[in-house]
């Protein structure tokens, strides 16, 4: 798991640890996680870039929810540390993995054709991992992202706005559940295609809900 830090990511490890299937789970993260659990490994690794030295050997899945934001950041910047990073860990990945499947986060909205430049590098990022010999990748294109169970977002002003707009969440699940999904949600589905696989290789909210239903 990458990007365990994070307010996705976070909600991915709590389903992986209570996942009865899920034996071990390894965590590679540039900071400390800051808890103890009997299915965590936890991997301090600061350059993201270089992976030839670290075993990645074994893996039946690998959940990449590190992301950053775009503002503020050139295309090129922008690119180097979304697309140019994911792939740099994926082509190491694959030689000592390959059985693996990879569930990569991208967002609502991505198009490698689009007008946002943050789309374009997600859907370029998309595209490459689809084309990679792994035995199967999945991309989460979640919209509305409700936290549950005392997960938080490292950015402060991420937690301020879903702080702010927590009254309307019963009404989003109600009018508009197509575009709204839990963590909670993200990562029981995240298990469900790693298990099984899933018929659509890219999954938006409406996507994303029903797999996990059916895990």
């Amino acid at each position: 798991m990458f990007g365990a830090t994070g307010m996705v990511g976070q909600g991915v490890l709590r389903e992986c640890e209570a996942a009865h299937d899920v034996g071990d789970v390894v965590a590679i993260v540039r900071s400390p996680l800051e808890r103890v659990q009997a299915k965590l490994t936890e991997v301090q690794h600061r350059d993201f870039f270089h992976w030839s030295d670290v075993d990645l050997s074994g893996f039946d899945a690998c959940f990449f929810c590190l992301g950053v934001s775009s503002l503020g950041k050139s295309e090129a910047e922008y690119r180097h540390v979304t697309y140019d990073l994911t792939m740099k860990l994926a082509e190491e990945l694959v030689k000592q993995s390959p059985q693996a499947v990879f569930v990569y986060v991208s967002g609502a909205g991505t198009n490698a054709k689009g007008k946002q430049m943050w789309a374009r590098v997600k859907g370029a990022t998309e595209n490459a991992l689809m084309g990679m010999p792994f035995r199967g990748v999945y991309c989460f294109r979640p919209a509305y992202i409700q936290p549950l169970h005392g997960v938080k977002s490292k950015v402060g002003w991420y937690n301020a706005a879903y702080a702010a707009v927590g009254w309307a969440e019963p009404l989003l699940m109600r009018f508009a559940p197509s575009y709204v999904t839990t963590t909670e949600t993200v990562g029981r589905a995240m298990l469900k295609v790693a298990r099984d696989g899933w018929p659509q290789k890219v999954l938006e909210s409406k996507e994303i809900n029903a797999a996990a239903a059916a895990a």
